[in-house]
Protein backbone atom coordinates (compact mmCIF):
# COMPACT_ATOMS: atom_id res chain seq x y z
CA UNK A 1 0.00 0.00 0.00
CA UNK A 2 1.18 3.42 -0.82
CA UNK A 3 2.03 6.15 1.35
CA UNK A 4 -1.31 8.12 -0.32
CA UNK A 5 -3.45 5.00 0.08
CA UNK A 6 -2.35 4.89 4.06
CA UNK A 7 -3.22 8.40 4.23
CA UNK A 8 -6.95 7.78 2.74
CA UNK A 9 -7.39 4.82 4.79
CA UNK A 10 -6.78 6.98 7.88
CA UNK A 11 -3.67 5.98 8.71
CA UNK A 12 -2.13 9.51 8.31
CA UNK A 13 1.26 9.10 11.57
CA UNK A 14 2.22 5.50 10.25
CA UNK A 15 2.48 6.55 6.85
CA UNK A 16 4.30 9.90 7.67
CA UNK A 17 6.62 8.28 10.16
CA UNK A 18 7.23 5.19 7.11
CA UNK A 19 10.77 6.74 5.86
CA UNK A 20 11.08 3.05 4.05
CA UNK A 21 8.44 4.59 1.71
CA UNK A 22 8.40 6.40 -0.92
CA UNK A 23 6.33 9.85 -0.75
CA UNK A 24 3.55 9.87 -3.18
CA UNK A 25 0.97 13.14 -2.63
CA UNK A 26 -2.20 13.56 -4.19
CA UNK A 27 -5.81 15.07 -3.95
CA UNK A 28 -9.17 13.40 -3.26
CA UNK A 29 -12.58 14.02 -1.98
CA UNK A 30 -15.10 11.98 0.48
CA UNK A 31 -18.85 11.72 -1.07
CA UNK A 32 -19.63 13.96 1.84
CA UNK A 33 -17.58 16.89 -0.28
CA UNK A 34 -15.37 16.79 2.03
CA UNK A 35 -12.03 17.17 0.34
CA UNK A 36 -8.22 16.55 0.97
CA UNK A 37 -4.66 17.28 -0.36
CA UNK A 38 -1.73 15.27 0.67
CA UNK A 39 0.97 17.85 -0.30
CA UNK A 40 4.37 16.55 1.41
CA UNK A 41 5.06 13.97 4.43
CA UNK A 42 3.06 15.30 7.01
CA UNK A 43 1.18 17.81 5.44
CA UNK A 44 -2.62 17.82 4.58
CA UNK A 45 -4.93 19.98 3.71
CA UNK A 46 -8.45 19.20 4.32
CA UNK A 47 -11.38 21.13 2.86
CA UNK A 48 -14.89 21.14 3.81
CA UNK A 49 -17.71 21.04 1.37
CA UNK A 50 -18.97 24.35 1.89
CA UNK A 51 -16.57 27.56 2.81
CA UNK A 52 -18.37 30.79 3.46
CA UNK A 53 -17.51 33.59 5.17
CA UNK A 54 -17.29 32.31 8.35
CA UNK A 55 -15.16 29.62 7.49
CA UNK A 56 -11.73 29.50 9.46
CA UNK A 57 -8.56 28.66 7.87
CA UNK A 58 -7.11 26.45 11.00
CA UNK A 59 -3.27 24.83 11.22
CA UNK A 60 -2.71 22.28 14.16
CA UNK A 61 0.59 21.17 13.89
CA UNK A 62 2.56 18.78 16.19
CA UNK A 63 5.55 17.21 16.78
CA UNK A 64 8.16 20.66 15.54
CA UNK A 65 9.87 18.69 18.63
CA UNK A 66 10.04 14.86 17.37
CA UNK A 67 9.96 13.50 20.90
CA UNK A 68 6.40 15.31 22.44
CA UNK A 69 3.88 12.44 21.21
CA UNK A 70 1.23 12.99 22.82
CA UNK A 71 -0.23 15.97 20.84
CA UNK A 72 0.50 13.60 17.58
CA UNK A 73 -1.70 11.14 18.76
CA UNK A 74 -4.29 13.41 19.28
CA UNK A 75 -3.98 14.52 15.37
CA UNK A 76 -3.60 10.99 14.14
CA UNK A 77 -6.66 10.21 16.50
CA UNK A 78 -8.73 13.30 14.87
CA UNK A 79 -7.70 13.06 11.17
CA UNK A 80 -8.25 9.31 10.88
CA UNK A 81 -11.93 10.10 11.86
CA UNK A 82 -11.99 12.84 9.26
CA UNK A 83 -10.51 11.06 6.79
CA UNK A 84 -12.90 7.92 7.52
CA UNK A 85 -15.51 10.49 6.72
CA UNK A 86 -16.49 9.83 10.62
CA UNK A 87 -15.96 13.14 11.24
CA UNK A 88 -16.88 16.37 8.96
CA UNK A 89 -15.01 20.01 9.99
CA UNK A 90 -16.75 23.48 8.87
CA UNK A 91 -13.78 24.97 8.81
CA UNK A 92 -10.08 24.17 6.18
CA UNK A 93 -7.72 22.38 8.16
CA UNK A 94 -3.64 22.48 7.92
CA UNK A 95 -2.79 19.31 10.04
CA UNK A 96 1.28 18.54 10.00
CA UNK A 97 3.56 15.91 11.38
CA UNK A 98 6.09 18.20 11.55
CA UNK A 99 9.40 16.41 12.30
CA UNK A 100 8.98 12.54 11.62
CA UNK A 101 13.51 11.97 11.33
CA UNK A 102 12.88 13.48 15.58
CA UNK A 103 10.04 11.33 16.13
CA UNK A 104 11.75 7.94 14.75
CA UNK A 105 14.96 9.08 16.58
CA UNK A 106 13.08 10.04 19.58
CA UNK A 107 14.81 13.15 20.17
CA UNK A 108 13.66 16.69 20.19
CA UNK A 109 15.51 17.57 17.07
CA UNK A 110 18.48 16.06 15.06
CA UNK A 111 20.54 19.04 14.29
CA UNK A 112 19.07 22.17 15.73
CA UNK A 113 16.35 22.95 17.70
CA UNK A 114 13.64 23.67 14.98
CA UNK A 115 11.20 25.98 16.96
CA UNK A 116 13.87 28.66 16.71
CA UNK A 117 13.79 28.37 12.80
CA UNK A 118 11.04 30.35 11.83
CA UNK A 119 12.25 33.96 11.76
CA UNK A 120 13.17 33.50 7.96
CA UNK A 121 14.19 30.77 5.52
CA UNK A 122 17.19 29.14 6.25
CA UNK A 123 20.39 28.31 4.54
CA UNK A 124 19.17 23.87 3.88
CA UNK A 125 22.07 22.59 5.84
CA UNK A 126 20.69 20.09 7.81
CA UNK A 127 17.51 18.28 8.27
CA UNK A 128 15.95 20.67 10.58
CA UNK A 129 16.22 23.80 8.49
CA UNK A 130 15.32 21.92 5.49
CA UNK A 131 11.82 20.85 7.51
CA UNK A 132 11.43 24.17 8.82
CA UNK A 133 12.01 26.19 5.55
CA UNK A 134 9.47 23.62 3.38
CA UNK A 135 6.46 24.02 6.87
CA UNK A 136 7.03 27.76 6.14
CA UNK A 137 6.12 27.54 2.44
CA UNK A 138 3.33 25.14 3.63
CA UNK A 139 1.72 27.71 6.00
CA UNK A 140 2.66 30.98 3.06
CA UNK A 141 0.54 28.17 0.91
CA UNK A 142 -2.94 27.78 3.28
CA UNK A 143 -3.11 31.17 4.18
CA UNK A 144 -2.79 32.80 0.67
CA UNK A 145 -4.94 29.84 -0.51
CA UNK A 146 -8.22 31.51 0.96
CA UNK A 147 -9.90 34.69 0.04
CA UNK A 148 -11.92 34.57 2.90
CA UNK A 149 -10.22 37.11 5.03
CA UNK A 150 -6.91 39.27 5.00
CA UNK A 151 -4.42 39.80 7.47
CA UNK A 152 -6.44 42.35 9.61
CA UNK A 153 -9.08 39.58 10.12
CA UNK A 154 -6.84 37.21 12.40
CA UNK A 155 -9.67 35.94 14.02
CA UNK A 156 -10.33 33.84 10.83
CA UNK A 157 -6.64 32.48 10.71
CA UNK A 158 -5.90 30.39 13.91
CA UNK A 159 -2.37 28.28 14.44
CA UNK A 160 -2.41 26.07 17.45
CA UNK A 161 1.19 24.01 17.56
CA UNK A 162 0.66 21.62 19.63
CA UNK A 163 3.77 20.33 22.44
CA UNK A 164 4.40 18.35 25.53
CA UNK A 165 6.73 20.03 28.54
CA UNK A 166 10.14 18.19 29.01
CA UNK A 167 9.66 18.90 32.66
CA UNK A 168 7.42 19.26 36.04
CA UNK A 169 5.30 22.26 36.41
CA UNK A 170 2.57 24.10 38.05
CA UNK A 171 0.37 23.90 35.45
CA UNK A 172 0.08 20.20 33.32
CA UNK A 173 -1.26 22.44 30.43
CA UNK A 174 -0.59 25.76 29.58
CA UNK A 175 -0.10 27.91 26.47
CA UNK A 176 2.46 30.75 24.87
CA UNK A 177 0.44 33.55 22.86
CA UNK A 178 3.38 35.08 20.82
CA UNK A 179 4.02 38.47 20.15
CA UNK A 180 2.47 40.29 16.96
CA UNK A 181 1.84 43.23 15.68
CA UNK A 182 -2.12 42.59 14.27
CA UNK A 183 -4.74 41.39 17.34
CA UNK A 184 -4.31 37.80 17.83
CA UNK A 185 -5.73 37.58 21.15
CA UNK A 186 -9.53 37.70 20.72
CA UNK A 187 -11.40 36.60 23.11
CA UNK A 188 -12.67 33.55 20.93
CA UNK A 189 -9.33 32.42 21.61
CA UNK A 190 -9.23 32.74 25.39
CA UNK A 191 -12.76 31.44 25.35
CA UNK A 192 -11.31 28.15 23.31
CA UNK A 193 -8.67 27.94 25.91
CA UNK A 194 -11.35 28.19 29.06
CA UNK A 195 -13.51 25.24 27.21
CA UNK A 196 -10.33 23.29 27.15
CA UNK A 197 -9.74 23.49 30.29
CA UNK A 198 -5.51 24.74 29.63
CA UNK A 199 -5.02 26.08 33.40
CA UNK A 200 -2.63 29.39 31.73
CA UNK A 201 -1.25 30.96 29.19
CA UNK A 202 1.69 33.47 28.65
CA UNK A 203 1.51 36.58 26.69
CA UNK A 204 5.12 37.28 24.77
CA UNK A 205 6.09 41.38 24.81
CA UNK A 206 8.88 40.09 22.37
CA UNK A 207 9.61 38.50 19.01
CA UNK A 208 9.97 34.98 19.03
CA UNK A 209 11.37 32.90 16.07
CA UNK A 210 8.90 29.63 16.65
CA UNK A 211 6.62 28.60 14.64
CA UNK A 212 3.57 29.79 16.14
CA UNK A 213 5.39 33.24 16.13
CA UNK A 214 5.60 33.08 12.42
CA UNK A 215 1.84 32.85 11.61
CA UNK A 216 0.70 35.47 14.19
CA UNK A 217 3.65 38.04 12.87
CA UNK A 218 2.91 37.49 9.07
CA UNK A 219 -0.25 36.46 8.98
CA UNK A 220 -2.02 37.87 11.73
CA UNK A 221 -3.34 34.59 13.07
CA UNK A 222 -5.18 34.00 16.66
CA UNK A 223 -1.95 31.68 17.11
CA UNK A 224 -0.43 29.43 19.93
CA UNK A 225 2.30 27.52 21.44
CA UNK A 226 0.36 24.93 23.89
CA UNK A 227 2.04 22.57 26.29
CA UNK A 228 -0.03 19.56 26.73
CA UNK A 229 1.13 17.03 29.20
CA UNK A 230 4.24 15.76 29.93
CA UNK A 231 6.70 14.02 26.78
CA UNK A 232 6.27 10.39 26.50
CA UNK A 233 7.01 7.28 23.83
CA UNK A 234 4.20 6.62 21.56
CA UNK A 235 1.29 4.64 22.44
CA UNK A 236 2.70 5.78 26.42
CA UNK A 237 0.28 9.18 26.44
CA UNK A 238 -2.35 9.71 28.93
CA UNK A 239 -4.83 10.91 26.35
CA UNK A 240 -7.60 11.52 29.12
CA UNK A 241 -5.89 13.89 30.80
CA UNK A 242 -5.79 15.70 27.14
CA UNK A 243 -9.73 14.91 27.10
CA UNK A 244 -10.75 18.08 27.68
CA UNK A 245 -8.21 20.03 25.19
CA UNK A 246 -9.73 17.55 22.64
CA UNK A 247 -12.90 18.05 22.72
CA UNK A 248 -12.77 21.95 22.65
CA UNK A 249 -10.70 21.52 19.50
CA UNK A 250 -13.11 19.29 18.00
CA UNK A 251 -15.81 22.27 18.41
CA UNK A 252 -13.56 24.46 17.37
CA UNK A 253 -13.32 22.80 14.19
CA UNK A 254 -16.71 21.20 13.68
CA UNK A 255 -19.18 24.06 14.75
CA UNK A 256 -18.87 27.38 12.55
CA UNK A 257 -19.38 29.98 15.35
CA UNK A 258 -17.91 29.26 18.91
CA UNK A 259 -21.10 28.61 21.10
CA UNK A 260 -19.23 29.90 24.33
CA UNK A 261 -17.35 33.44 25.09
CA UNK A 262 -14.45 34.04 27.70
CA UNK A 263 -15.52 34.33 30.93
CA UNK A 264 -12.04 35.02 32.61
CA UNK A 265 -12.93 32.76 35.84
CA UNK A 266 -10.37 29.83 35.55
CA UNK A 267 -7.45 30.91 32.88
CA UNK A 268 -4.28 31.88 34.69
CA UNK A 269 -2.65 34.99 32.80
CA UNK A 270 0.79 35.52 32.71
CA UNK A 271 2.75 38.64 31.47
CA UNK A 272 6.43 37.67 30.22
CA UNK A 273 8.27 39.95 32.29
CA UNK A 274 11.65 39.21 30.87
CA UNK A 275 13.99 36.75 28.39
CA UNK A 276 16.78 35.25 29.48
CA UNK A 277 19.23 35.16 26.57
CA UNK A 278 22.64 33.20 27.42
CA UNK A 279 25.76 35.08 26.11
CA UNK A 280 28.54 32.96 27.23
CA UNK A 281 29.14 29.45 28.01
CA UNK A 282 29.78 30.66 31.77
CA UNK A 283 25.58 30.89 31.92
CA UNK A 284 24.66 28.96 34.49
CA UNK A 285 20.89 28.83 36.77
CA UNK A 286 21.28 29.17 40.75
CA UNK A 287 18.60 26.56 40.79
CA UNK A 288 18.74 22.71 39.67
CA UNK A 289 18.47 22.48 35.51
CA UNK A 290 15.39 20.45 36.27
CA UNK A 291 13.45 23.37 38.18
CA UNK A 292 9.79 23.05 37.21
CA UNK A 293 7.79 25.32 35.51
CA UNK A 294 6.41 28.20 37.08
CA UNK A 295 8.28 27.93 40.72
CA UNK A 296 8.31 30.94 42.04
CA UNK A 297 11.36 33.33 43.66
CA UNK A 298 10.70 35.84 45.47
CA UNK A 299 11.84 39.27 44.82
CA UNK A 300 15.89 39.43 44.96
CA UNK A 301 16.63 36.20 44.82
CA UNK A 302 19.61 35.23 42.43
CA UNK A 303 18.55 33.50 39.60
CA UNK A 304 21.54 33.01 37.77
CA UNK A 305 24.42 34.88 36.37
CA UNK A 306 26.78 34.82 32.78
CA UNK A 307 30.05 35.91 33.23
CA UNK A 308 29.81 39.25 35.25
CA UNK A 309 26.49 39.48 34.53
CA UNK A 310 23.74 38.29 37.04
CA UNK A 311 19.73 37.78 37.71
CA UNK A 312 17.82 38.62 40.38
CA UNK A 313 13.75 38.34 40.35
CA UNK A 314 12.18 41.68 40.05
CA UNK A 315 9.71 43.54 42.56
CA UNK A 316 6.66 40.92 43.50
CA UNK A 317 8.94 38.14 42.30
CA UNK A 318 9.09 36.12 39.02
CA UNK A 319 8.32 32.58 38.03
CA UNK A 320 10.55 30.60 35.87
CA UNK A 321 9.46 28.78 32.39
CA UNK A 322 10.88 26.95 30.07
CA UNK A 323 14.72 27.16 32.06
CA UNK A 324 17.75 25.24 29.81
CA UNK A 325 21.15 26.50 30.54
CA UNK A 326 22.33 23.99 28.20
CA UNK A 327 21.06 26.36 24.65
CA UNK A 328 22.84 27.12 22.17
CA UNK A 329 24.74 30.89 23.06
CA UNK A 330 21.93 33.54 22.00
CA UNK A 331 19.27 31.66 22.31
CA UNK A 332 16.94 31.72 24.95
CA UNK A 333 17.70 30.57 28.26
CA UNK A 334 14.32 30.84 30.18
CA UNK A 335 11.26 33.10 30.67
CA UNK A 336 10.27 34.86 33.81
CA UNK A 337 6.59 35.69 34.08
CA UNK A 338 4.12 37.41 36.51
CA UNK A 339 0.35 37.01 36.56
CA UNK A 340 -1.34 39.63 35.23
CA UNK A 341 -4.89 41.28 35.52
CA UNK A 342 -6.29 41.77 32.05
CA UNK A 343 -8.72 43.10 30.19
CA UNK A 344 -11.50 41.50 27.21
CA UNK A 345 -12.79 44.03 25.04
CA UNK A 346 -12.15 42.40 21.97
CA UNK A 347 -8.62 41.32 22.77
CA UNK A 348 -7.12 40.17 25.58
CA UNK A 349 -4.89 43.30 27.21
CA UNK A 350 -2.68 43.24 30.61
CA UNK A 351 -4.15 45.95 32.44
Amino acid sequence: MSSLDRVKAGEFLSATLDMDSVFVGGEWQLQSGVSFQLRSRGVLIIEPNVISRSTKSIIVSAGVHGDETGPIELLQQLSGEILKGLFEPAHRLLFIIAHPEATLAHTRFIAENMNRLFAHRNEPNNIDRKIANTLQQEVDHFYQGSDIADVQDGVSRWHLDLHSAIRDSAHYTFAVSPCSAYPTRSNALFAFLEQAEVEAVLLSRADSPTFSWYSASKYGAQALTMELGRVAKLGENDLERLSAFDCALRVLLQQEEQPYSWQGSKLIVYKVTRTITKLSDDFNFNFPASQANFTFFEQGCLLGQDQDKQYFSLEGGEAVVFPNPHVALGQRACLLVQQAAVTAEGQIKVV
